[in-house]
């Protein structure tokens, strides 16, 4: 990455946060792509702040899985294999599908499902303009985000949230038009559509398949299948 991807940070007393968000932002919009180094000097000098606030904003996106540490302890941009990717949409399977289960359940399911419908046309629009990969992921994840905001169930939500920045690196680092595919508002709307019909079966059937396409659009093989 270059090191114009960084700018120097103004003087505050928040500088760690704000070295952590830059960071985070460099990494979640590919500006640091997965397997980069992410060396503590260099860092330290483009943000203009001391190592030790680089270092504890490292620290952080380690536990937010973003930044992981390989050979004699150097960070780099968390890199998952094809398994790790699976393994991470069936979590988020499970999560958003106990997510609908939970606001088909609701009494608010149809305002529920009006603020989703809401939050695809900001997912459609982020298309239709012409807005930059970075926007695009932005609005695709905030729908499945708010889905999990609708259950009312903290825990879920909160643990979604753990995945949030790792899917972001997986959506970012993929490439094409098959991306866009698995991102677009089209591909979201039955979601939608069943959780207005209170059809819970077919919600659950609709989201699997929604995550099954994603990782098909986002080219994740199989690794036995790659290896051979």
């Amino acid at each position: 990455m270059s090191g114009q991807a960084l700018s120097s940070l103004t003087r505050s007393t928040t500088l760690r946060e704000q070295a952590l968000v830059a960071l985070r932002t460099a990494i979640t919009t590919g500006q640091y792509r997965p397997g980069d180094h992410l060396g503590e000097v260099e860092i330290a000098e483009h943000l203009s702040v001391s190592r030790g606030t680089v270092r504890e904003a490292l620290r952080h996106l380690q536990q937010e899985g973003l930044v992981t540490a390989g050979a004699r302890g150097m960070l780099r941009v968390s890199q998952l294999t094809p398994t790790e990717v699976r393994e991470l949409f069936q979590v988020r399977e499970a999560l958003e599908g106990l997510a609908v289960a939970q606001i088909i359940a609701s009494p608010r399911r149809q305002e529920a499902a009006e603020a989703l419908r809401k939050a695809l046309e900001k997912l459609h629009d982020a298309f239709t303009t012409g807005a930059d990969l970075a926007a695009k992921v932005e609005a695709d994840l905030g729908f499945h985000l708010l889905l999990c905001e609708l259950s009312g169930n903290s825990i879920l939500l909160k643990t979604w949230r753990q995945l949030e920045g790792p899917m972001r690196v997986v959506i970012m680092s993929a490439a094409g038009e098959r991306r866009d595919l698995a991102m677009s508002a089209t591909s979201h709307t039955p979601i939608a559509d069943a959780i207005a019909r209170g059809d819970a079966a077919a919600a659950q059937e609709i989201l699997h398949a929604h995550m099954t396409s994603a990782i098909e659009q986002l080219g994740i093989e199989r690794e036995d299948v790659r290896d051979a």
